[in-house]
């Protein structure tokens, strides 16, 4: 009897451990609170460099992962970031400018949707750039890759896939 309550159980989460796969790239204009954004095209982004506030966040709720703007799920030990306009998914190479700490992260989410703030990035990042106690610095990214598997895109691409 004791069974089937730990069968549900395990199976609730075994569904939630099944992040979403994602092809192509996220680059439609969207709105949030009224202001329109416009993604950069993929081909335009590898390379783009940019400076500006970094803060941290997490989505998630217990044993209950967050979703990203991918539908990947954002663990609390989930290594990610949220960017307003860059296509997603994405690679970028933060860097805190206050201590020199860098690090190579896939942006998978929209955000920061606060004045001021350029990246989100998730606290195992924030830990890594040395501003998890502080909750924001200046950060430079850069962009190494957009999109995955077939449809990567890099400075050094030899051709360039189809857009999705």
């Amino acid at each position: 009897m004791m069974r089937l309550p730990i069968l549900a159980v395990c199976l609730l989460l075994l569904s939630a451990c099944a992040g979403g796969s994602f092809e192509g790239y996220k680059i439609k204009p969207y709105s949030i609170r009224g202001v329109r954004y416009h993604p950069m095209p993929p081909r335009h982004a590898v390379g783009h460099v940019e400076t500006g506030v970094a803060s941290h966040y997490s989505e998630h709720f217990l044993f209950f992962p967050g979703k990203t703007a991918t539908g990947e799920n954002l663990w609390p030990w989930t290594r990610a970031a949220a960017h307003k306009t860059l296509p997603i998914p994405c690679v970028v190479r933060v860097t805190n400018l206050k201590n020199g700490k860098s690090t190579k992260v896939r942006v998978n989410d929209r955000g920061p949707f606060i004045r001021g703030r350029m990246l989100d990035v998730t606290k195992p990042v924030a830990d890594e750039l040395g501003f998890t106690r502080q909750g924001l610095t200046n950060v430079r990214i850069e962009v190494l890759s957009v999109g995955d598997g077939p449809y990567k895109i890099t400075r050094h691409s030899r051709h360039l896939p189809p857009l999705p």
